[in-house]
Parts: structure tokens; sequence; C-alpha cells
């Protein structure tokens, strides 16, 4: 597994260095003017987003596991930013929110650093697919609608919050529109579509940016109404303190953001791996992650994760490893050493285009389409979460997908443990059920069934009663249970078989084990009624031996 700094560096070889200066290049063309578009989303400057770029993509660049992604920030970490800045106080000036911004970028860091620390990186990976499908469907159209007048040339209301009061603000102005700004908009968008479909080499970002500038140098749309971004300011970023007092507001949002960033940027990390590639490892990610937050919280950054656009940049130009980061992040630097003065000229609808792109594709209909075909459950789940975060807010919204995902996961994790083992036509058991037609021996006197896993707390009643009532069904004279896979004894465990001894031995059947691992029994001897029920012939070990007992002797 990766380890210690710089682990996509293990095996490099120098003719690598031009694949991945050339896939850096490619990526910081698409992943710089996009996160500057994303910085609009948490209502930051752009140049936030531009930030971004640097010493995140650096400290995940040394510690980060994956060799072809390309880190920044997102539109749902933008969208769960602006949501949690919009809970602190009204009434602060600038400068305190952009301190409060940095401040929740500092906890997210630090919340994944813990999260690293009791190595929680595999439980966060339970959380269900269904709520990342909801999570992002709320996102991508609450993002929508916050771009809408943007893309309109109308004055947005920012006292109106979520996805309904956004879009029906924005409806009641359309008699205002901006026609130079829904040209360009237009424009934009088709371009980024054109280029996505015919020529996805070619990185639409930049091509729409560069010609919305020149389109302000070349012309006088300026005086029709088009709105250009505040001046960008030349240099780079100075170091930030957080502001302590407010890490009790911030810190649900912190935990939400924390757990969404990791959880993409693993999600790309996955997808985005090789097969000649080491496995991407979670807990390394928390880790790579969590300083990269932190290392942005002091440099007036956004909370950093994983994109996948220019993560497949980043890919399909070949990039060998991290090197690639590091090259973007010197061209962000170059960037905002250099270009400040040009990016004065960028129009507001150009990022508002780039941004309602890119957040349409997280609005999947046949994801949702596909979980109700497959699991009704699943599907009610990103559907609550959707509207939960349409309705509600997201922050809310993730919160009740984590809850959900623990709901689910308990339902199945409470379930009966116990299955049908059924013989074979050669010899031997098998958990397959015999096809019609098959002619198997006959077991009418023995109840046979297989333990799938070893007993906790949430499964033991349920399993102790699943077997009882087969057993009162089926009437046989004794019930053999089979437990190669328990390879722990717990206490619940042990109550089960002896609540079934006394329960079946009061309906005249009998209760035996077999096949369960010598270890196990032998830690189950610890328990002075196991050994006594062990000294009684009731454990054998195979289910043959105890079958031949059962018709010879009896139970």
């Amino acid at each position: 597994m990766p380890a210690g700094l710089l682990p996509t560096l293990s095996g490099y070889r120098r003719g690598w260095i031009r694949y991945d200066v050339v896939a850096g290049l490619a990526a910081g063309t698409v992943v710089i003017p996009q996160a500057m578009a994303y910085a609009t989303i948490a209502g930051l400057p752009v140049e936030v987003g531009l930030y971004t770029c640097m010493l995140p993509m650096v400290a995940y660049a040394l510690l980060g596991g994956s060799r072809s992604l390309s880190i920044s920030t997102t539109s749902t970490i933008a969208i769960l930013t602006a949501s949690t800045l919009a809970t602190l106080p009204a009434d602060r000036s600038g400068d305190d929110l952009l301190r409060s911004a940095f401040t929740l970028t500092v906890l997210v860091g630090l919340a994944l650093l813990v999260m690293r620390l009791f190595r929680l990186g595999s439980l966060v990976e339970q959380i269900s697919p269904a709520t990342m499908t909801g999570v992002k469907a709320g996102v991508g159209l609450t993002v929508a609608a916050t771009q809408l007048p943007t893309l309109l040339g109308v004055a947005g209301d920012a006292e109106d919050e979520g996805f309904f009061g956004k879009l029906g603000d924005t409806i009641s102005k359309l008699g205002d529109l901006n026609t130079a700004t829904v040209a360009v908009s237009a424009g934009a968008i088709a371009v980024l579509y054109a280029l996505r479909r015919l020529a996805p080499q070619v990185p639409g970002p930049l091509v729409v940016a560069v010609g919305g500038i020149l389109l302000v140098a070349a012309t006088d749309i300026e005086s029709h109404g088009l709105a250009l971004i505040p001046d960008v300011p030349s240099g780079l970023p100075t170091p930030t303190m957080p502001l302590w007092g407010d890490i009790g507001a911030l810190l649900p949002g912190a935990l939400a953001i924390a757990v969404m960033a990791f959880m993409e940027t693993v999600l790309v990390a996955r997808a985005q791996r090789q097969r000649s590639e080491p496995a991407i490892d979670s807990d390394q990610e928390l880790l790579a992650n969590g300083v990269a937050a932190l290392a942005g919280g002091f440099s007036q950054c956004l909370p950093p994760a994983g994109g996948f656009s220019q993560s497949a940049v980043n890919q399909r130009a070949g990039a060998r490893s991290q090197l690639a980061g590091i090259v973007t992040a010197v061209l962000a630097v170059l960037v905002a050493l250099f270009l400040g003065p040009v990016l004065d000229d960028l129009p507001e609808a150009i990022l508002a285009a780039m941004v309602m792109v890119a957040v349409l594709g997280l609005v999947s209909p046949a994801e949702f389409a596909r979980l109700r075909r497959i699991d009704r459950a699943e599907f009610w789940v990103a559907l609550a979460v959707a509207v939960v975060g349409l309705t509600a807010g997201l922050l809310l919204a993730v919160g009740l997908g984590v809850a959900l995902t623990l709901v689910l996961v308990l339902r199945a994790f409470s379930s009966n443990r116990a299955r049908p083992l059924y013989p074979r036509a050669g010899g031997g058991w098998t958990l397959v059920a015999p096809a019609p037609g098959d002619v198997l021996p006959a077991y009418d006197d023995v109840l046979l069934l297989h333990l799938e896993s070893g007993l906790y707390t949430g499964n033991a009643r349920p399993t102790q009663d699943a077997i009882l009532a087969a057993a009162l069904a089926a009437r046989p004279r004794a019930v053999v249970l089979e437990g190669a896979q328990v390879t722990r004894v717990t206490v619940p465990l042990l109550e089960v078989v002896q609540g079934l001894a006394a329960d079946l031995q009061e309906e005249g059947i009998g209760l035996l084990l077999a096949g369960f691992p010598e270890s196990t029994v032998e830690a189950a001897r610890h328990s002075h009624w196991f050994a006594r029920f062990d000294e009684g012939g009731r454990v054998f070990r195979t289910v043959d031996e105890a079958v031949e007992k059962v018709r010879t002797t009896g139970p």
C-alpha cells in the first residue's frame, strides 16, 4: 500500500517526465478556470478558486496514492461551503466572511485527519451509492438555479435560499433579462457541449474563457450590460489565521464537507486507477486529503477534493504520477502572478456557463430509474436525499443520507444469518437450491442449516427466531447447524446456541453443530455451558459426521 512521501513516484522512469508535464498543463487548462467558477458558487472571489489549485495540489502530490487524480475543488464542495457560510450572521464584513471560509477549510482538514487517526476510511466508504446519487441531484439542480441570474443577466436575490426560492425569483425577473448576456451564455454553453461531444481532448473551459476575454477586449459588449468578474489581484495568497470563534457554527458543515470530499476523491481515484497501479488505500487518501485541506485553509483556499473532469483530462494526456499535479500547481502560480489583469476582462456569464454544464451532469434520471428497478429501498433513499436537498438544504440532505445509510446497514446487519444447506448429488453440501427434477439424497429427519457469519447483538435474535421457526415447521429429529464461516466467538453466538438447544429440546428436537473451525470451538469451550455441550457429543468436525450420528444413535 502507498505510504510515506511521493508514493506515486515509486519506480518512476525518466522518460515519463514529458508525459507528466503535458498532462499537468492540459489538466490546468481545465481545472484553473473551472475552480475559479466554483468559487463563485461558494460566494467567494474567483481568485480563491485559483489559489485552491496551488498548495492543496502540492500536498496531495506529496501524499496521495492516485497517479492521475487532479485535486482542486468541486461543485458539490462549493455549494456545501456556501450552505455552511450561510449559517453565519449576515452582518459580518466581507473580510471576516473570507476568513470564516478559510476557517471552514481548516476544520475540514482537521476532520479528515481525525478520521484518518481512527482509520475510518473504510467506514465512511459504506455510505450508500444511493445517498451520493441523491446528493448529486440536489447539488446539480441547486447550483443550476444559483447560476440562472448570471446566465440571464438579471439581479439575483441573496435572501432566496434553496432551489425553489432561487428558481422562483429568477422566473419573476425574466422580463429584465439582458440580451447580450444571454447571447454570451448560450454561446459558451453550446461550445462547451460541442467540444465535450466532438473534441473531448480540447479544454472547453479554457476555450470559452479565452473567447470571452477576447470578446470583451475587441468589442464594446460590456456597455450593453455584460457583467465582468471583479478585479483579480495579481500575486500569491498570503497566510491567513482561522477565526476560532466560528468553530461551533462551522463544525457541522465541516463534517459534511469532509465526508463528501473524501468520498469524491476516493471515487475518482478508484475510477481512474489502472490495473498495473497500486490499489487505492482509503486511509492514505484521508491523510492526503486532510493535509491538502489543512494547507489550503492557511492559504485562502476552498476545501479541496478530487474532480472527475480534470482528472480525466490528466489521464487522457498520459499522466504517470502526481508530478502532473505539481505542474498544474506551478501553472496556477504563473496565472496568479502574471495574468490577473487579463482575467479582469472575463465575463461572469462565462464562469456561470462552465458551472451550468458541469453540474447538470450530476443529475441522472437514469440512475434513479436503475435504483428503482434494482432496489426500491435505495431508490427511496436517493429520492428523499434529493428532495431534502432541494427544499431544506444540502447540509441537512448529507446528514439525512448518512443516517439513512446507517439504517440500511443496520437493517442488513440485523437480518437472519441462517440459510438452508442442500446435499449435492455426488456428495457434499451446497447453499444452491436444487433445480426441479434433481434427484438428491433425502434428509427428512434432519434440518440442515448454514450459519453465514458470526452472530452479534443485532442479528442474534432474528437468527435464533428463524432457526426455531424452521425447526417447528419441519419437525425433524435434529437440527444440524454448520458454521465453517464462523471465525469469531461472541457472547450472542453462545447465547443463541444455548437458547436454541433448550427450546428445541422442549420440542423433542436435538441441536448439533458441525464444521465450525477448530479455533472457534476451542474459544467457545471457555464457556462452561458450551464445554458441557461439546462433551455431550453435540459438536462435530463435519456435517456428514453429524448426520450419521442422528441416523445411528439419535440426536
